[in-house]
């Protein structure tokens, strides 16, 4: 394993001892929003902490067994000595893969629920009822997973498809497994409405924010202008009788936030926190990338928005990712939800690109 991954380890594992450390401390048992945050931090580290110091044990064993093979008289003795250097060394690589899959493949938001949001772009209606059709496609997938989705936000059109939709998606591994998916998705097809059977492109934007919570991004009360409005569009009864409807504007950045899709202002407004919460925290997540790849250029990306990153073909049925060169005729089988196909490659390419990364950061160390 590469020296610059053995030392990032090592100082994991004394980070680890820490944990343990303050965690049997009387103050900080005492208080409970401290411990809690530490304790999910040595959850976080227990199975690479665990896998390191059983790679340590398996050097070990691998020294006195080479040094038994080496001292050994007896052919028999020497042919024992040898399988158990065999099995010794299968282990090792085994854990070494283990944990290089672990370390690089982390990302501190991977646990996080997301904000899922879709915009219809280039295309006109076509491009949103696209936005619908890649809507149903989450929630297909979502539903595989186990997951809950809540929309927060709509903006439909009179045929059936969105301007924009914004949903919350909750569950196990949330954002490591969609964060791959933020950029402009391309759709060639032929429109109903098109009547001469040309193929037309259309485009939607996606974007994947890890939700956050208050103790990662506090919000200033002061720095947010909060006006409520009467609600249009489809609804309840009282949707758009009563000033329901909450825009949130953050001063600082100027960011707005509308929701009126519950009848009550106080869910309104609680939702439109939430989608704030995540805008902010997923642009300063893009500060710090940007920064990144002034030093380095993934070959995967990081969720970068600007860029088209995926082509759906009906004539051909075909579903095409620009950014690993991946083509799948199974586009029926991925709008009904079988992004699998799609996500794995995605998250083994950006494996490969990080280990490839590290080891260069590691030679010029």
């Amino acid at each position: 394993m590469h020296p610059h991954l053995l030392d990032k380890l090592a100082a994991l594992g004394d980070r680890f001892e820490v944990l343990n450390g303050r965690l049997s401390d009387p103050e900080v048992i005492a208080d409970r929003e401290t411990f809690r945050t530490l304790a999910k931090e040595r959850a976080e580290l227990e199975e690479v902490v665990n896998l390191y110091r059983h790679l340590l044990t398996l050097e070990e064993q691998i020294c006195q067994g080479q040094e038994v093979m080496a001292e050994a008289e007896e052919a028999e003795l020497r042919e024992l000595a040898r399988e158990e250097l065999e099995r010794l060394e299968g282990g090792r690589g085994e854990t070494e893969a283990r944990l290089k899959h672990l370390m690089l493949s982390k990302d501190p938001n991977d646990e996080r629920n997301v904000i899922l949001e879709i915009r219809a772009g280039t295309g006109g209606e076509e491009a949103s009822l696209f936005a619908a059709e890649l809507f149903r496609m989450y929630l297909k997938f979502a539903e595989r997973r186990g997951w809950r989705v809540e929309i927060m936000s709509q903006h439909p059109t009179g045929l059936g498809g969105y301007k924009e939709v914004i949903a919350s998606v909750e569950g196990k591994k949330v954002y490591s497994l969609l964060k791959h998916e933020s950029g402009t998705h391309r759709v060639q097809r032929v429109p109903e409405t098109e009547t001469g059977g040309r193929i037309h492109t259309s485009a939607v934007t996606v974007a994947i924010l890890p939700q956050a919570e208050e103790v990662d991004l506090r919000i200033d009360p002061q720095d947010l202008r909060i006006d409520v409005f009467r609600s249009s569009g489809p609804g309840g009864q009282s949707v758009n009788t009563t000033d329901s409807a909450v825009r949130i504007t953050h001063l600082s950045t100027g960011m707005v936030v509308t929701c009126q899709d519950e009848k009550s202002q106080h869910k309104n407004r609680a939702k439109a926190l939430k989608v704030l919460r995540a805008r902010l925290y997923d642009a300063a997540k893009q500060e710090q990338e940007e920064k990144r790849a002034r030093e380095r250029r993934s070959q995967v990306g990081s969720g970068d928005r600007s860029g088209r990153i995926r082509t759906y073909n009906f004539p051909q049925g075909r579903v095409s990712d620009h950014r690993i060169n991946l083509t799948l005729y199974k586009l029926e089988a991925v709008l009904e939800g079988g992004l699998e196909e799609v996500i794995e490659p995605l998250i083994a390419a950006h494996e490969a690109d990080r280990l490839a990364e590290f080891e260069t950061a590691g030679r010029s160390a």
